[in-house]
């Protein structure tokens, strides 16, 4: 009988990618890099193993918000104060914190367990071109053949 090999901890090989976000819909960007995150881009992905590679996001403050999702998708937080739920219209959150935009899409995309936690750990997003992780030799990956 064959049994499929599920991935260790100890055989995996991460590798660190940078996406340029220039131009890019927030969904369409989410949704590569959350699959890079959980490693279903490698063939022993494995649902409960953290398989997946470390992904830089550069430029997010240039990405695009497509249809009427500037002004109509609205993000929510709460203050734990009564009367203190506030909304930020996706528009605007990308004007004042694009770095937060791109976070909480991609978390929502992630489990919602100490795996997914574990995943979104190895995001980073910079509002600019610089990033500060020249030292890991990020391999520069185009958004558009993922897409």
């Amino acid at each position: 009988m064959r049994t499929t090999p599920l991935a260790k901890t100890s055989d995996i090989k991460r590798k660190w990618y940078v996406i340029d976000a220039t131009d890019v819909s927030l969904g369409r960007l989410s949704t590569a890099v959350a699959s890079i995150l959980r490693g279903k881009n490698k063939p022993q992905y494995t649902p409960n193993v953290d398989t997946g590679d470390y992904v830089i996001v550069v430029n997010a403050a240039k990405l695009k918000l497509t249809g009427k999702k500037a002004t109509d998708k609205i993000y929510y937080r709460h203050s734990d104060y009564r009367g203190g739920l506030r909304a930020t219209p996706a528009g605007e959150l990308l004007a004042k914190n694009p770095v937060r935009l791109v976070e909480l899409s991609v978390k929502g995309m992630l489990p919602k367990n100490t795996l997914g936690h574990q995943e979104f750990m190895k995001m980073h997003v910079y509002a600019g071109e610089d990033h500060e992780h020249a030292a890991q030799k990020p391999e520069k990956l185009d958004i558009n053949e993922l897409i």
